[in-house]
C-alpha cells in the first residue's frame, strides 16, 4: 500500500522533531537543484528491466526512484564540438543534481542512492564489452511520466523535446508515482530510422551502442560525438506542441 506521506521522527535531546518527506517535496529539491522537470516512478513498475538492472539491485530497499531531467540549449545541434561540450557539462551537472537530492533525502531519514547521468556496468556483448547504465534513465523517465521514448530511442517531453539529459536518485521513502504518458508521438513517421547513418535504430530490440560508436571518436586527443541526427531529424525535437515549420526555421 502506498502511503501519501512519510514523517521521520528523531530525537535530540529532550526535543523530537519530524522532518515530512513527499512527492513534492522531493520534486522541490530536485527543481532546486536545477531540474527543469522532476518526475516519480515506483520500483515495481521496473520488471522488465533486464535482472541485476533493477532499481533494487541497486538499493534493496527502494520503493521509488525520482527522475531528474535538465534541457540543453538547442543551438548546440548546429556545431559538433558545441554539441560533445554540452554533453560532457549535462553528464556532470546532472550527477551533481542527483547528489544534491539524495543528500537531502538522506538529512531527512531515508535512505537514498543517486544515479549519475553517465557510468554503469560494463556487460559481455557481441564479443565485446559495453557499459550499461545502473539503471535505464530513459525508461525510468518514461515510467515517471516525463514523456515517450520514440523511435529514435530518445525521451521526448511535451515541453523540452528530447532535448534532455537525465540522472535519478533511488530511495526507500514512500511518495505517489507519476501517471506514465499516454500519447505517442512517432505513428508511421521514420525520419530518424532513415536518416540514422548506422542503421542503429531499424530495430529498437536489438537497438544498442555497437551501431552508434563508430561515431564516438577522439579527435585532437579531445572526445568527440560526430553524430546526432537521431536529434536533430525528429519533428519534435523542441517539444511536441510546437509548430514544426517553426521548429525548423530554428534549427537552421
Amino acid at each position: 500500500m502506498i502511503k501519501y506521506r512519510s514523517v521521520y521522527v528523531y530525537e535530540r535531546g529532550d526535543d523530537k522533531m519530524a522532518t515530512e518527506l513527499n512527492s513534492e517535496t522531493v520534486k522541490e529539491y530536485g527543481r532546486d537543484a536545477g531540474a527543469s522537470v522532476v518526475g516519480i516512478a515506483a520500483a515495481k513498475d521496473f520488471d522488465l528491466a533486464p535482472d541485476g538492472f533493477k532499481p533494487n539491485d541497486v538499493l534493496p530497499e527502494c520503493h521509488f526512484v525520482i527522475v531528474l531531467g535538465a534541457t540543453f540549449p538547442r543551438e548546440v545541434l548546429n556545431d559538433i564540438a558545441g554539441y560533445t561540450a554540452s554533453r560532457n557539462e549535462m553528464l556532470t551537472k546532472m550527477t551533481e543534481m542527483a547528489k544534491e537530492v539524495a543528500k537531502r533525502i538522506k538529512a531527512a531519514g531515508y535512505k537514498s542512492k543517486a544515479i549519475s547521468a553517465s557510468g554503469g556496468k560494463w556487460v559481455e556483448g557481441d564479443g565485446r564489452k559495453e557499459q550499461f547504465g545502473y539503471i535505464s534513465l530513459k525508461h525510468a523517465a518514461e515510467l515517471a511520466g516525463l514523456g515517450v521514448i520514440g523511435k529514435n530511442y530518445l525521451l521526448t517531453n511535451p515541453e523540452y523535446g528530447n532535448l534532455l539529459w537525465l540522472s535519478a536518485v533511488l530511495t526507500d521513502a514512500d511518495l505517489i508515482p507519476d501517471q506514465k504518458a499516454r500519447y505517442a508521438i512517432c505513428d508511421s513517421c521514420n525520419k530518424c530510422v532513415e536518416t540514422c547513418p548506422a542503421g542503429a535504430l531499424a530495430d529498437l530490440a536489438s537497438f544498442g551502442k555497437k551501431g552508434c560508436s563508430q561515431f564516438f571518436k577522439i579527435v585532437n586527443k579531445r572526445f568527440e560525438i560526430q553524430c546526432f541526427s537521431c536529434r536533430t531529424a525528429c519533428p519534435y525535437r523542441f517539444g511536441i506542441n510546437l509548430d514544426l515549420e517553426n521548429q525548423e526555421e530554428k534549427l537552421c
